[in-house]
């Protein structure tokens, strides 16, 4: 079966690019924006990237709340909170690489430790050396 056209898409699940630019309006920070300037500088943006918005921006409001509650829970499971230009740093990230960092550290936390092996002692190598040397020796002389 075939893959359905990013226009497909947003017509199925939306009914319209104007609606889906409406809920994205809704869920997006415009920071200092007005929301007409962001409602028509999405509604110049491909569909695709549109839908890639509206996952992103579902995922951060259902999972964490909030943008500032995924970047302290990111930085928790680093362990990394108490680190203020990190967190700064963490911040400054779109929310899709935050939502990547979380997904990584979940794997990671759900991941078992593995017990590390101890490591066995080599045998001397010299005692090898001098048999030789001294097998040479013998066939020297």
């Amino acid at each position: 079966m075939s893959q359905k056209s990013p226009l497909a898409l947003v017509n199925e699940t939306f009914g319209a690019k104007d609606k889906l630019v409406d809920k994205l309006v809704g869920l997006l920070d415009h920071g200092d924006e007005s929301k007409d300037d962001l409602r028509k500088r999405l509604s110049s943006a491909a569909n695709t990237k549109l839908l890639h918005l509206h996952q992103v921006a579902t995922t951060v409001k259902e999972k964490f709340g909030t943008r500032d509650a995924m970047v302290e829970q990111v930085a928790k499971a680093l362990g990394r909170t108490k680190d203020k230009p990190f967190v700064e740093r963490l911040a400054a990230y779109s929310d899709a690489r935050l939502i990547d960092l979380a997904k990584a550290t979940e794997r990671k936390a759900k991941k078992p430790a593995k017990a590390k092996k101890p490591v066995k002692a080599k045998k001397p190598a010299k005692a090898e050396k001098s048999a030789k040397a001294e097998k040479s020796a013998k066939a020297k002389k």
